[in-house]
């Protein structure tokens, strides 16, 4: 009887200990289910529980507090890691869900970045654009920030206006006024491996070419002195970019010198400056100057001579309605061949012959369109008998001048 008792004791015992066991063990699983564990390479919404020099303890759910630390607490920007405060919440990277001393580690930066990361892959399907800012330039473009990520611009990517803003030949002089302007860019190219994020101002711009060069052309005045860019050569005259849009140098408006192209006197991507001579705003051309912004050689040899002078000049073409003299100071003027005898004549070649020297009398001088007006049969008229004289008086007094200043050496020695 006694052992009978003492095993329905024990036996009863038994069951309540596994009963006991059993609500543990439920007790215990219902905990755990409310714990999801943080896996490496998952983000989380965690919440700062303390903030101390080189150390962040964020609350994450976990059975502890996540920690910031080392590498990459000094990896948070200055600025944002001043606005950082104990209950605000933050996204961070589980690096290491239990290192060998127990801490969940987590990066808040690395967090930032794949937000950034997913950002900007939406952006590439929906073509969408970002409103952002220039924060900093290379050689090759600019450098924009868009989610947390620095994107690169490249000078091909740039709107058109802003591309006819550059000036300079080197990235400094071309982009460091650019910094701190806002920007709309879209996406364009992601690698994530190679950490590179290309970004077009181009696409996210409304601007065109045909618009941008009637804005320009609605600005523009006829006389204003710009300064642009060689964008491409012709046989005719070379095309110069002012503020997005072009215009033409012809041949003629290059240089005061005889250039067969322009090639010989200008280059692609030269920065040079034009003065606006036309504008036709019907057919949208702007016609451009060079050579009216460059000292003219024309007026300063011209200003040797006058009308009535006896010059002597080598004839060096012949032509059907006359012949051109190159005269001393290396200025070309043009005999007429009702200038050349006081017979008629069909041919400037029955009286010169190119290489011929002749004297030869300036008739008529036209500095606005540089053209010298020259005559063989006036050279004995009587009409310049003053002129010649008092020109010989001239040429005699310099003469005896000179023969006074020998004769003055002479006694001093």
């Amino acid at each position: 009887m006694d052992n009978q008792e003492s095993n329905l004791e024990q036996g009863t015992a038994s069951e309540n200990n596994q009963v006991d066991n059993n609500e543990m063990a439920s007790l215990l699983a219902a905990e755990g289910t409310g714990i999801e564990f943080p896996q490496a390479g998952e983000i989380r919404q965690g919440m700062i529980a303390s903030i101390t020099p080189g150390q962040i303890l964020v609350s994450v759910g976990a059975k502890s507090e996540g920690v910031i630390s080392g590498k990459e607490y000094e990896m948070i920007p200055p600025a944002e890691l001043a606005e950082l405060k104990i209950g605000q919440e933050i996204p961070v990277y589980v690096i290491n869900p239990e290192d060998q001393n127990g801490n969940l580690v987590l990066s808040y930066t690395r967090a930032r970045e794949e937000e950034g990361w997913q950002i900007v892959e939406k952006m590439l399907t929906s073509k969408e654009s970002y409103h952002s800012s220039i924060i900093g330039f290379n050689k090759g473009g600019l450098i924009v920030p868009v989610g947390g990520l620095r994107g690169f611009v490249p000078a091909s990517q740039i709107s058109l206006s802003r591309r006819s803003e550059m000036t300079g030949d080197t990235p400094e002089q071309r982009w460091s006024k650019m910094v701190g302007q806002p920007v709309d860019v879209c996406v364009i190219e992601i690698d994530r491996e190679r950490r590179r994020l290309i970004l077009s101002e181009r696409q996210a711009s409304t601007e065109t070419r045909e618009s941008i060069k009637e804005r320009v052309i609605d600005e523009l005045k006829e006389g204003e002195i710009r300064t642009g860019r060689v964008t491409s050569l012709a046989d005719f005259g070379a095309f110069v970019n002012i503020n997005g849009a072009d215009g033409l140098v012809h041949l003629s408006e290059i240089s005061w010198d005889h250039i067969q192209h322009p090639g010989d006197a200008l280059k692609v991507g030269q920065e040079v400056k034009v003065k606006v001579i036309s504008i036709d705003r019907e057919k949208k051309r702007i016609g451009l100057s060079i050579r009216q912004l460059l000292p003219n050689p024309w007026d300063e040899k011209a200003a040797n001579f006058q009308v009535g002078q006896l010059v002597e000049g080598t004839i060096t073409r012949l032509t059907k309605f006359g012949a051109f003299a190159k005269l001393a100071d290396d200025v070309e003027g043009l005999i007429h061949i009702s200038e050349i005898s006081e017979k008629r004549i069909e041919h400037p070649k029955e009286v010169l012959k190119e290489g011929d020297t002749v004297t030869l009398r300036i008739i008529k001088i036209d500095p606005e369109n540089h053209r010298i007006g020259l005559s063989v049969r006036r050279v004995d008229s009587m009409a310049y008998a003053d002129m010649d004289w008092q020109s010989l008086e001239e040429d005699l007094f310099s003469v005896d001048d000179e023969d006074e200043k020998k004769e003055d050496k002479k006694s001093s020695k």
